[in-house]
């Protein structure tokens, strides 16, 4: 596929019902690349982020920033990733946490394999949608893809896991309702049946899945804090980015690379409502491993699949 084809494919984001069509969506993406050869970016401000910049056909578009450490943009690299990947989502399902202590998948969790999947699918979409004429006619499109994705790995393991739509009934309001519409429902048994109910069960774990917390952080430990008030207990909800990083321009360079993560907001939410489940990050700032607070809070992506959701999930 070109990239126009590419284009249609993320305006279509019910297209993207199973991993398969990540899989393809990417390789194509990495074909093209590899074809096309457009401009690649070192950032100055910090070396492991690239960027492409695309042909005058697409207006000299230039990427969000890569970070090279985990987007797998060989082929060849790519596909061998994902077919352990696959393997590794099938011995979980069986085996749980034990898979992840399976000698065969010790080189590929170092290599932080499950992370460079993710990061390497979702960045492609993200790429083939920075080409855009206009780019905010895809973003809310690549966000959602996101959001699947997260969803059909879930899945893969066997959980149950939707989308669904709640509406709250106010306290001493009586004909009130406060509506949420939730990323993810999870849990481990066939309770869920519909995309739209007023109830969240008691063993079921609730999941907000976004590219990046910008903008976004304080609605997640917000929810957390209504939903619990609201239904009487509390209510477990965890959180799912991809970075937190941004193109910015630095020393004179538009390819400059700023965090958009705030540590002060992130560990204030924590302890004036109430700390989450789980936090964790495909791509996680360096400070999220080197702050002994943020580290308590904050994990790579892989450890939610590995030890986390059998743990959040049991009844």
């Amino acid at each position: 596929m070109d990239l126009y084809n590419l284009q249609e494919l993320v305006k279509e984001p019910d297209s993207f019902d199973s991993l398969q069509v990540y899989f393809d969506a990417t390789i194509s993406f990495l074909e093209l690349i590899a074809d096309m050869q457009p401009t690649r970016i070192v950032s100055p401000t910090d070396n492991s982020y690239i960027f492409f910049q695309f042909s005058g056909e697409f207006q000299h578009k230039i990427t969000r920033p890569l970070n090279t450490h985990i987007f797998c943009d060989e082929r060849n690299d790519f596909s061998s990733e994902f077919d352990w990947f696959v393997s590794f989502l099938t011995d979980l399902k069986k085996k749980q946490s034990k898979a992840a202590r399976m000698p065969k998948y010790e080189k590929f969790l170092a290599r932080k394999g499950v992370e460079r999947v993710i990061y390497t699918i979702q960045q492609s979409i993200g790429s083939i949608g920075d080409a855009f004429e206009n780019p905010n006619q895809a973003r809310k499109r690549v966000g959602m893809l996101f959001e699947q994705l997260i969803m059909l790995v879930i899945k893969e393991l066997g959980l149950e896991c939707e989308s669904r739509t709640i509406k709250l009934p106010l306290p001493g309001h009586s004909g009130y309702t406060m509506s949420y519409e939730l990323d993810l429902v999870i849990s481990r048994n066939k309770a869920i049946v519909a995309s739209e109910t007023s109830i969240i069960g008691m063993h079921e774990l609730i999941g907000s899945v976004k590219t990046t917390s910008k903008d976004r952080i304080d609605k997640v430990f917000l929810d957390k804090f209504m939903l619990s008030k609201f239904l009487g207990r509390p209510i477990p909800v965890i959180a799912i980015f991809l970075h937190d990083v941004q193109r910015a321009k630095k020393q004179g360079s538009i390819f400059g690379i700023n965090s958009t993560f705030k540590s002060n907001h992130f560990l204030g939410y924590s302890i004036a409502l109430n700390p989450l489940e789980g936090v964790y990050y495909v791509d996680p700032r360096p400070n999220m491993v080197t702050d002994a607070r943020l580290s308590r809070e904050v994990s790579e992506f892989s450890k939610l699949l590995v030890d986390d959701l059998w743990v959040l999930t049991e009844g």
